[in-house]
């Protein structure tokens, strides 16, 4: 069983294709190995009763000699933004909790079409809202790497259940770098695709001009494996992008084989300095250019002068777009009510609000109704948006002198539990290189680059890609994962002490 857990989704789709385990093995395997290990680490908020008997059917179907998808009987983990029918969708918060959706997000029902089993629903920062996954009103998820220390967010849950061997496969939701940033300081492979590639229905809304769901992996590999499944067209979806996507798996077969690199041009942008990022982080950047130069790629400083500003610009933005979105959660209509004897509806709602939503929710509430009141909105939502328009014409000249943008993921490495969970500023800083491709809409990854000389700890090295050109950074990113793969004779996961044995 131990060997079915450390088995990429693609080793484990061959194995059950050629009859060598059942789909029932795979998943019994990692049920167990949540049984063992999540007490601490804390990255399910359900598992689903009905894993084992969905991979039964998948099962009976293979065995009666039906053509299943590639995938079929992989398990898989689903971030608990995204809708289910048979398991809660809470978004990690209280004022959902215990709430069933009739429908599933699109995503989880091509899921479930692809013949994947879902193994539960993972822990996030309550509505996507947080960096550490410290904002969940149902605790905080632990790194597998250390367990005194953070794994990323909002999509914590979701890193650290692929990380800890709890699932193969991840679902996750990028608003700005939700998915990128828990794959850095885990060292799993995070992709946030071009805003519209895949279907944002059934993903309980933060931004929604800046939500984008996308794979959680071990590999990049997988991670096309996984996108070729989710992306695609969604009348469901008014933004998703009617168009023909190619191959990413595809895509990854070729860059792992070195197709691609020789005249790639990969942009540097002076204006972040090394003296931004820790420096195990700044070394590890430096490092994997060094590698893909050595393969024929060219590294070009490029200038993206209005990066800086993104932070700033992204934190008026998203929490204009929450407080609307987050409007709906009102005590009439679905989710927990609070009641007021005597009281108006007004005084239930007020009730409820202050009850269900966490600190990290109302302070971004507060700040978006603020930034969008009579008086405020030109000044701070409007220019904002000006800002974005900025950071976009930056990497539209960046796009027309380099193929990729590369970038440290983060400017550190996990840091502690409730090292910095009480001074927003410095959390919000964590997602300074990841934010601007979500105010783009451009597709980025995140990939592993090794680990920190300051402390040990899993670093990644991000790459940006103009929008729909995904499938170019499936190339580079599996160029570099084998580069590096192959210097530390196996996976990156194979060498944290807080796996090898169980969770410390």
């Amino acid at each position: 069983m131990t060997d079915i857990i450390r088995m990429t989704a693609a080793e484990l789709a061959a194995k059950l294709t050629e009859g060598e385990i059942s789909s029932v093995e795979a998943t019994q395997a990692h049920l167990d190995r949540i049984a063992a290990v999540d007490g601490d680490v804390n990255a399910y908020l359900h598992v689903n009763d009905a894993a084992v008997e969905t991979a039964r059917g998948i099962d009976e179907r293979r065995a009666s000699g039906e053509e299943l998808p590639p995938l079929a009987g992989v398990p898989l983990a689903i971030k608990d933004v995204l809708v289910t029918t048979d398991m809660p969708s809470t978004s990690g918060s209280k004022i959902l909790e215990g709430f069933m959706s009739p429908y599933d997000a699109t995503v989880v029902a091509r899921a479930r079409a692809a013949g994947l089993v879902p193994l539960g629903k993972t822990n996030m920062d309550e509505f996507a809202m947080g960096s550490s996954t410290e904002h969940s009103a149902y605790g905080p998820t632990r790194n597998p790497w250390d367990l005194d220390r953070i794994p990323g967010g909002s999509g914590g849950g979701s890193a650290a259940a692929v990380a800890a061997f709890e699932a193969p496969l991840a679902l996750g939701s990028d608003t700005g770098g939700s998915i990128r940033q828990p794959a850095h300081v885990t060292g799993t492979v995070g992709i946030k695709p071009t805003y519209g590639a895949v279907s944002r229905y059934g993903s309980i809304a933060l931004a929604s001009s800046l939500d984008q769901v996308g794979p959680v992996t071990r590999t990049v590999f997988d991670a096309g494996l996984l996108q070729d499944i989710i992306a695609g067209h969604d009348v469901h979806d008014a933004t998703s992008i009617d168009r023909e996507w190619p191959s990413m798996a595809r895509a990854a077969i070729e860059g792992a084989a070195g197709e691609g690199l020789k005249g790639l041009k990969i942009g540097v942008v002076k204006e972040l300095p090394d003296s931004g990022f820790q420096p195990g982080v700044a070394d590890s950047f430096h490092q994997s250019l060094a590698k893909l130069e050595a393969q024929g790629a060219e590294i070009v400083e490029i200038s993206a002068p209005h990066f800086e500003y993104a932070v700033a610009a992204y934190y008026l933005i998203l929490p204009a777009e929450a407080s609307s979105n987050l409007a709906k959660f009102d005590s009439v209509r679905f989710g927990m009510r609070v009641e007021v004897p005597g009281g108006t509806v007004e005084d239930v709602m007020s009730a409820t609000r202050d009850a269900g939503f966490g600190p990290e929710v109302k302070r971004r509430i507060i700040l978006g109704t603020y930034a969008l009141s009579a008086g405020y909105y030109d000044a701070y939502y409007g220019s904002a948006q000006k800002v974005r328009t900025l950071i976009q014409r930056d990497f539209a000249s960046a796009f027309a002198d380099v193929d990729v943008i590369a970038t440290p993921t983060a400017p550190t490495t996990a840091f502690k539990l409730g090292e910095k969970i009480d001074d927003p500023l410095a959390m919000y800083l964590n997602d300074l290189t990841t934010i601007p491709a979500n105010l783009a809409g451009v597709p980025g990854i995140s990939v592993p680059s090794g680990l920190s000389a300051d402390d040990g700890l899993p670093v990644g090295v991000q790459f940006l890609a103009p929008a729909h050109e995904d499938a170019r950074l499936y190339r580079v990113g599996a160029a570099l994962e084998h580069l590096l793969v192959d210097d530390w004779g196996g996976p990156l996961l194979d060498r944290a002490p807080a796996l090898n044995g169980g969770a410390r």
